[in-house]
């Protein structure tokens, strides 16, 4: 079983800015390369549904991105193939961007914000931006 592990997240003020990062754990399966899967960021406030962030695609399909409306141009996802680690910047932050940002993996296609369609989930790291 994959299992991801997030860090970077903390407290900041607004206008501040995080570096996320996703590794497998150490206990995972050894095969699993994060250049293989579609890797994607998404958060959750308490009660309300998991929003997808950003979205990165496999080395063999150009490492294209996409983002959601409120984060671009603020955020940027990148990954270290060599590394096996995803990223996660974070720029400008609002007290809006509060939350718990998760780490998510696929092998299969899919609409890129579609929760449902990833198989291998972190733990979540909680990110607060004051006024």
């Amino acid at each position: 079983q994959v299992k991801l592990v997030e860090s970077g997240g903390g407290s900041v003020q607004a206008g501040g800015s995080l570096r996320l990062a996703c590794a497998p754990a150490a206990d995972s399966p050894g095969n699993f390369i994060s250049g293989s899967y579609f890797m994607a960021w998404f958060r959750q406030l308490p009660g309300k549904e998991r929003e997808g962030v950003a979205f990165i695609s496999t080395s063999n399909r150009g490492h294209y991105t996409r983002y959601a409306d409120a984060v671009k141009d603020r955020f940027t996802i990148s990954r270290d193939n060599a590394k096996n680690i995803v990223f996660l910047y974070l720029d400008n932050l609002k007290p809006e961007d509060t939350a718990t940002y998760y780490c998510a993996a696929r092998e299969g296609i899919g609409a890129w914000n579609d929760a449902s369609t990833y198989h291998y989930w972190g733990q979540g790291t909680q990110v607060t931006v004051s006024s």
